[in-house]
């Protein structure tokens, strides 16, 4: 996530969106123009983002929304959340910080094992474009006869 992404994530302007129905995906154009719809009401929106299953080739079912003001985020809040759209039930709440947790508070580069594990990588690629290199220089010299001096 960038930097200029968190500032606008911990505001309270942006939201979060969950429970989009899977028939909203006839295109990107189409799922954006119903979530403006539904949420225009309670004031203007600065931007919307869908993120997107590309493997599937649809979206994964939710959204951020960015209110322009505050308050009017807080009253999408109030009337949205819990709501229906196609048949779903709708989840919306303050949008928060990504928080990745991998189940360790050690990074991973600290360990030994991990060290010995790339560094003895690094050394097998060398050794094998080192062999590619050697192998490719006989090869040349097979092909081009040296010629005697003038």
């Amino acid at each position: 996530m960038s930097s200029s992404q968190t500032p606008t994530l911990q505001s309270r302007r942006a939201l979060y969106v969950g429970g989009l129905d899977p028939a909203v995906t006839q295109s990107m154009q189409t799922v954006e123009t119903t979530i403006r719809a539904a949420f225009l009401p309670f004031g203007p929106i600065q931007s919307i983002e869908i993120p997107m299953d590309y493997a599937a080739g649809t979206h994964k079912g939710f959204a951020f929304i960015e209110y322009v003001d505050g308050d009017d985020a807080a009253e999408a809040i109030y009337n949205m959340d819990g709501a229906e759209l196609f048949g779903k039930t709708l989840t919306v709440n303050i949008a928060q910080a990504e928080r990745m947790n991998l189940g360790s508070n050690k990074a991973v580069w600290s360990t030994e094992e991990w060290f010995k594990e790339q560094s003895g990588m690094k050394e097998d690629e060398e050794r094998k474009d080192q062999e590619k290199g050697k192998e490719l220089d006989a090869s040349m010299l097979k092909e081009k006869p040296l010629t005697a001096g003038i």
